[in-house]
């Protein structure tokens, strides 16, 4: 087995920092009970933040972002695991302060990783990713609270539509049998948030027009937001009586406002989703589900790049331009 392999660093270079493709030795990754080598990682806002030395993400450099990774076990200390295992490893400190999936080879503690389930190939798995897993783990909470009726037949709402958490969750939303509104910034993007299964889009300004605070018409049983600040704001007056929203994001800000009265007069509930120190078996439940009764296809709103091509996307994330999920071979 090779003892080197190419990864994407980040360094710091006085008050910013720059990426570059490296050469880096095995034995330099940490401690852990499987080597896993690499085939498919994907591009998060996280990764991003990571890569470009935000604060509050990576705390020493130079590093490896990568939040997700899929690829098969070269070593295992774990006997749960054999040499030669497909797995999934999302989440936990990967690419954040442990060298991340944009190098192909990582080692992590056998408890943050999962077999690859049956029906779902590695490209798919990061076609996916922690975006994938988390509209995943949203639409679960949105219909385990639902549980006797079921998203089919609802009209939902998505915001941040054309991004990672966004779009899977249009597109699983649609297959489940909900009417899906689709909000977003991006007006050039309809063509795209209809092809994947949006029967309506709303920009933000329309959004704003459509509803009123502190309450206004019962219009959606439920939504999935990735925005929070006014957005969420909005959407928790507009939802109908027993509605609720998952929310899993804080690109409009880590605050909201809103009132008692959707809760008190609506029974309405805010949902939070939490994707990265979730259970292995909540992972894998809702893996097993995109394996299943769950499968998309994502091939027309995912893009394949390789390691050299992820500066150039990292900017394009950062400023608000990816649609639809970003994959890396490795």
């Amino acid at each position: 087995m090779t003892q080197t392999y190419k990864a994407l660093e980040s360094a710091k270079i006085e008050e910013s920092n720059q990426l570059n493709i490296v050469e880096r030795n095995i034995k330099d990754l940490p401690k852990g009970d499987l080597l896993i080598k690499v085939q498919y990682s994907s591009l998060n806002y996280k990764d991003a933040m990571s890569a470009k030395g935000m604060p509050g993400v990576t705390r020493n450099y130079p590093h490896t972002p990568g939040i997700d990774a899929a690829g098969i076990v070269k070593e295992s200390q774990d006997k749960n695991f054999r040499e030669g295992d497909s797995v999934i490893v999302t989440g936990y400190d990967l690419g954040m302060n442990t060298p991340g999936g944009f190098g192909e080879y990582i080692r992590v503690p056998s408890s943050w990783a999962i077999a690859l389930p049956k029906g779902l190939s590695a490209k798919e798995a990061m076609s996916l990713g922690t975006a994938g897993l988390t509209a995943g783990l949203s639409v679960h909470a949105l219909a385990s609270y639902r549980e006797y009726i079921g998203l089919s037949d609802t009209k939902s709402i998505v915001t941040g539509a054309t991004g990672g958490v966004g779009s899977v969750a249009v597109m699983l939303l649609s297959k489940l049998g909900s009417e899906v509104t689709a909000v977003t910034g991006k007006n050039d993007q309809l063509d795209f948030l209809s092809s994947i299964g949006a029967s309506h889009v709303l920009s933000r300004e329309e959004l704003a027009e459509t509803t009123r605070k502190p309450i206004g018409k019962s219009i959606w049983d439920v939504g999935i937001d990735v925005v929070s600040g006014d957005i969420l704001s909005l959407l928790l007056t507009s939802l109908k009586p027993g509605g609720a929203v998952a929310c899993s994001g804080l690109v409009g800000g880590h605050s909201f406002e809103s009132s008692i009265l959707p809760f008190i007069l609506r029974g309405n509930a805010l949902l939070g989703i939490d994707s990265v120190e979730i259970s292995l078996e909540a992972k894998t439940h809702i893996w097993e589900h995109f394996s299943s009764d769950w499968k998309i296809n994502l091939d027309h709103s995912t893009k394949e790049i390789v390691l050299e091509d992820l500066p150039d996307e990292i900017e394009t994330i950062l400023g608000g331009g990816q649609v639809g999920r970003v994959l890396v071979q490795l």
